[in-house]
C-alpha cells in the first residue's frame, strides 16, 4: 500500500473511531463504484430508522475488478490500518455489505449494538464528486438525541471510517439531497 494510505487518525470521543481520507487505492475504488452504479444487484430494505438499498457482497457475483475489495489481503490491510488503533483484541470479519442511499433517504440516530455478534464496523465511502450540498454526512453523537451531535464526517470518495460498536456508538447519516451515496460496510467481531 502507498504512503497515501497511511493518514489514519484515531479518536476516542464521542466513541472510539478512526478516519482516513483514502481507504482504497483510486483504481479499485473507481472499479467498485462503477459496478455499484451500473450492474450491482441492489435490494431495497426499509426498517424503523432507515430506508436504503443493500447487498451482501459475499453473496453477489463480483466482477474480477471488484473482487480485490473483499480479498484477504485488502481486509487485513484495512484491519491493521483502521481497526488496530481502536482495540488490542483480535477481530474477525463477519460479513461485508454495501449500501446505497438515494435523494430523500436518511439513516436516523442508532448505535448498531446487538450484543457481541458484531463489535466493530469499517465503512468505505464511494461517492465521486461528492459535495456538502449533496447531504449524506456521517454524524457521530455523544448521546441518543439530535442535539448530541459531536462530529460530522464528509463521505469523500475512497475515504474510510472505523468504529467500535457499543451502546454509546450513536451515529446517523443526514438526508441525501443530490446524487447517490455508496458505502462498503465491513463488519467484525471479537475473535473469542
Amino acid at each position: 500500500m502507498s504512503s497515501a494510505l497511511s493518514d489514519v487518525v484515531a479518536r476516542h470521543a464521542p466513541f472510539p473511531h478512526a478516519v482516513t481520507q483514502q481507504a482504497l487505492e483510486p483504481n479499485l475504488a473507481e472499479n467498485v463504484l462503477q459496478w455499484f452504479e451500473a450492474a450491482a444487484p441492489w435490494r431495497l430494505r426499509t426498517e424503523s430508522f432507515y430506508e436504503q438499498y443493500e447487498m451482501n457482497l459475499h453473496e453477489a457475483a463480483l466482477p474480477d475488478e471488484v473482487a480485490p475489495a473483499l480479498a484477504d489481503k485488502m481486509v487485513a490491510s484495512l484491519y491493521h490500518r483502521m481497526l488496530a488503533p481502536l482495540t488490542y483484541q483480535q477481530l474477525t470479519l463477519t460479513e461485508v455489505n454495501a449500501h446505497k442511499l438515494l435523494p430523500g433517504q436518511t439513516i436516523k440516530i442508532h448505535n448498531d449494538y446487538i450484543g457481541g455478534d458484531e463489535t466493530h464496523r469499517l465503512l468505505v465511502q464511494l461517492n465521486r464528486d461528492w459535495t456538502d450540498d449533496c447531504g449524506g454526512m456521517l454524524m457521530l453523537f455523544s448521546g441518543p438525541n439530535v442535539e448530541d451531535v459531536a462530529r460530522l464526517i464528509r463521505p469523500r470518495h475512497a475515504s474510510g471510517v472505523a468504529f467500535e460498536i457499543s451502546p454509546a456508538s450513536y451515529h446517523a447519516v443526514s438526508t441525501i439531497r443530490l446524487g447517490e451515496r455508496y458505502t462498503i460496510v465491513y463488519s467484525f467481531k471479537r475473535a473469542n
